[in-house]
């Protein structure tokens, strides 16, 4: 993001992480939403937090060194509860329905995830620059947020982490336990570049447009 901090950039005329809260706060069957960030956006996050009266933020904590160590803090904030929504900040297109469907979904299992299948052809690459190998493109899903789990099971996959991890379905499945995965959205993109900014503010204003 050019040494931006893609949390806070304007979107569709508010921080994208006020599009993103703001979505949970609009869930019905979301209880309390606790945002982790890092040391220097404590005091913004806050202001947000007055700003937009957000009565369902219970907390804003600081995260840690990796990606589960802040999952791990904001987990450690909440109160006695069933269920916990975790979601990427930097996906502002989330939706009511995705959460939902989420909760819906992990009823069954315990822990469900957002994915879509991949569009392109995937290549497992060598080090050096060859192809090792092309996986069947139609055994292959791209995982998103919000991933829904059972808040005894995801609190365990946290205590008896072994290594670190890229998302916190990859915890619960060390323990043995199936990970369910439902339908996501091609439009709940990860803001990464400003490329993705530009198409993520073009999603918004089209979903408020449309009849």
């Amino acid at each position: 993001m050019r040494g931006v901090d893609k949390i806070f950039t304007p979107l569709c005329g508010k921080p994208l992480l006020a599009q993103v809260v703001q979505v949970f706060q609009d869930c019905p069957s979301v209880d309390e939403v606790v945002i982790v960030l890092g040391k220097g956006n404590l005091e913004r996050g806050q202001q947000l937090i007055a700003e937009h009266g957000w009565s369902k933020v219970i907390a804003v904590c600081q995260g840690g060194p990796r990606r589960q160590d802040s999952v791990w803090e904001g987990i450690k904030r909440l109160p006695d509860c069933q269920w916990v929504v975790i979601h990427n900040g930097a996906r502002p297109l989330i939706s009511t329905s995705l959460i939902e469907t989420g909760l819906d979904e992990a009823q069954s299992s315990g822990v469900a995830i957002a994915a879509v299948p991949v569009k392109d052809t995937i290549k497992l690459v060598s080090e050096n620059g060859f192809v090792q190998q092309t996986p069947n493109r139609h055994d292959l899903w791209a995982v998103q947020t919000p991933q829904v789990f059972r808040f005894d099971l995801l609190a365990k996959a946290h205590r008896q982490a072994a290594g670190e991890v890229t998302d916190d379905a990859m915890l619960v499945e060390q323990l043995g336990y199936k990970v369910k995965v439902y339908a996501g959205s091609h439009q709940n993109i990860k803001v990464t570049t400003p490329e993705d900014l530009a198409l993520a503010e073009f999603i918004l204003r089209k979903r408020k447009t449309a009849p």
